[in-house]
């Protein structure tokens, strides 16, 4: 018993000198405070005088810190006329930093300090911005929007020339049973992948905690058609088959940070190229996410009754659990960029294979449309608003996508022009013949070699990632439907920077912007600021992408398998996109 009682003492005096150690219950003795880091995605931002640009800061906590954070930038870190504002502010999560450049804003480079507070806890992070020149009036005076179809850059610019000069491309991707080697494909494969919203949600396995994505997902997604490959999605395309495009992206700006603002296919990204949005209504909540159902015409000319999937985008939505639902509206009312072109008096054309499609954006717009008789009844089969009937129409249905080519040889091209491929010559995979870059090559070189070189941009871009594996995440997740996955952008300009890769994080949104800062207009949303488009809180201008103070670069034709005399003489019906 003495000996028992003697040992219980010996333990007691042991856990004694245990705690006064600071050390209990099994612990290494250094407990540490409760804290946070912060962290800025992207870390470089661009903007341009009078422009705009974003990156994400997060917090990410330690030790159990729950504490809100109170974020602030360093004012002496700012360059003259540039404000920072952060919303939410305070956050626990993240917050979007926008910072805002005045028209006289001093140009260069600076390093902005970003300050989180959170009662007696402090922590910085820091980025590098850089703002340049403003463009000065007249150096743009046309922008034409090439919208291909359905690639990553990871599958589709497996491009040495610009990996050595740092573009962000993989050649290793994840799944969630280990990493997968990115193996090689022609263009034009017989299988397509699954691309559309519940798609993304696979491919991204969104992480609520970090409000990002994991992107190990690609190999959940479905390959439809004969022959389809293991790991299909884990491929890109061999330089062989998309050397013009490598051409324009080493010649010119490649931009390596564009995102969909959206995360679902064809039709609702079509929508925000034209709109910045894919809402039923202007103040509506409720975004189209999918491609219609059961009808053979997408928009105003779908047949009554045809659905197509929706989601809700209210605050508080969540991307991993909030469903798509069906509904039976396809022809929407609210304002498009053409409004404010029409408005300003500019021209523009929208070039499309033809009409009801879900790559012609214009259809599914009630006051564009205007899908009725002149009796006045309703009328699904046609569109009669100006734009479609007027002797010289804005909307320009043709089959081989070259009429752009004609306008651009006989001097009609317009301010703006969005210009849509037909299902052979776009890069959609099972649809595609191949003849893509040599038509996008055709459309450049149209313009390289006319009186429009001087004063315009060419912004290429792919309307969705098509179900391609890509491992850069969206900079975050804006609500249950933005922003989307990563897709190639290149910048073809006189004032384009020559031979560089852009880190800007851009989305359609920013390409709207674009416009809107060279015509000087308003947004589109401006007489409603309730229900912002993507335009007004676009990730970045595309300001990165340009130097107006350089020597306007000259032009040098971009060699292809086939020149502007193959699509000029095609007269083969047009081939219509899949409903993908």
């Amino acid at each position: 018993m003495r000996r028992l009682k003697l040992g219980l003492l010996f333990v007691a005096f042991v856990c004694l000198a245990v705690i006064l150690v600071g050390c209990g219950g099994g612990s290494s003795g250094n407990v540490q405070p409760a804290s946070f880091t912060l962290s800025a995605s992207p870390g470089s931002v661009t903007i341009a005088q009078g422009g705009q640009g974003t990156s994400i800061i997060t917090i990410t906590p330690a030790n159990g810190f729950s504490g809100s954070v109170t974020l602030s930038a360093s004012a002496s870190g700012l360059p003259n006329g540039v404000k920072a504002a952060f919303n939410p502010n305070p956050t626990t999560t993240s917050s979007t930093l926008t910072l805002t450049a005045s028209a006289t804003a001093t140009t260069g480079p600076a390093t902005v300090t970003i300050t989180g507070t959170s009662g007696s806890l402090t922590n910085n992070t820091t980025l590098s911005l850089t703002v340049n020149g403003q463009q000065q009036p007249g150096q743009i005076k046309h922008v034409v929007i090439i919208f291909q179809e359905n690639r990553t850059p990871d599958n589709l610019f497996h491009d040495t020339v610009l990996i050595n000069r740092g573009a962000d491309i993989a050649s290793q991707g994840q799944s969630k049973s280990g990493p997968v080697t990115l193996t090689s494909v022609p263009l034009v494969t017989s299988y397509d992948l699954g691309h559309g919203h519940d798609s993304f949600v696979n491919a991204c396995d969104y992480n609520p905690s970090t409000n990002t994505c994991a992107m190990d997902g690609a190999d959940m997604n479905t390959c439809s058609g004969p022959s389809c490959p293991a790991n299909a999605p884990y491929q890109y395309v061999q330089q062989s088959d998309v050397q013009p495009y490598f051409t324009m992206a080493e010649t010119y700006t490649f931009g390596d940070r564009m995102f969909q603002t959206n995360e679902g296919p064809s039709f609702p990204a079509h929508q925000y190229i034209l709109s910045g949005t894919s809402a039923i209504s202007a103040t509506s909540t409720t975004f189209v996410a999918g491609n219609p159902i059961d009808t053979p015409s997408a928009g105003c000319l779908a047949i009554p009754g045809a659905e197509i999937d929706a989601i809700d985008t209210s605050p508080g939505t969540t991307p991993w659990n909030t469903p798509m639902n069906p509904i039976t509206q396809l022809c929407y009312e609210h304002p498009t960029l053409t409004d404010l072109l029409d408005a300003a008096g500019l021209s523009w054309e929208y070039y499309t294979p033809g009409a009801g499609s879900i790559w012609t954006a214009p259809d599914a717009i009630n006051h564009m449309c205007v899908p009725y008789s002149a009796d006045g009844k309703y009328d699904d089969t046609v569109c009669n608003g100006p734009d479609f009937t007027n002797p010289n129409p804005h909307v320009v249905l043709e089959g081989s996508g070259a009429q752009i080519i004609t306008d651009i040889t006989s001097g009609q091209l317009a301010a703006v022009s969005w210009v849509i491929p037909n299902g052979k010559s776009s890069d959609h995979a099972g649809d595609n013949d191949g003849t893509g870059p040599s038509w996008v090559a055709a459309i450049v070189n149209a313009i390289g070699q006319s009186q429009y070189w001087q004063n315009t941009a060419i912004i290429v871009t792919w309307d969705d990632w098509g179900g391609w594996y890509d491992h850069q995440p969206p900079p975050s997740i804006r609500d249950s439907y933005e922003y989307g996955l990563r897709v190639p952008l290149i910048v073809i300009s006189p004032y384009a920077k020559q031979a560089y890769i852009s880190h800007q994080v851009n989305d359609f949104g920013s390409i709207l912007r674009f416009i809107e800062e060279v015509f000087s207009l308003q947004d589109i949303d401006y007489t409603n600021p309730s229900a912002p488009y993507a335009d007004s809180y676009a990730l970045g201008d595309l300001s990165d992408c340009f130097d107006f103070n350089q020597t306007p670069l000259g032009f040098t034709p971009i060699p292809a398998a086939k020149g502007a005399d193959y699509f000029l003489n095609d007269k083969s019906p047009p081939t219509p996109p899949d409903n993908d």
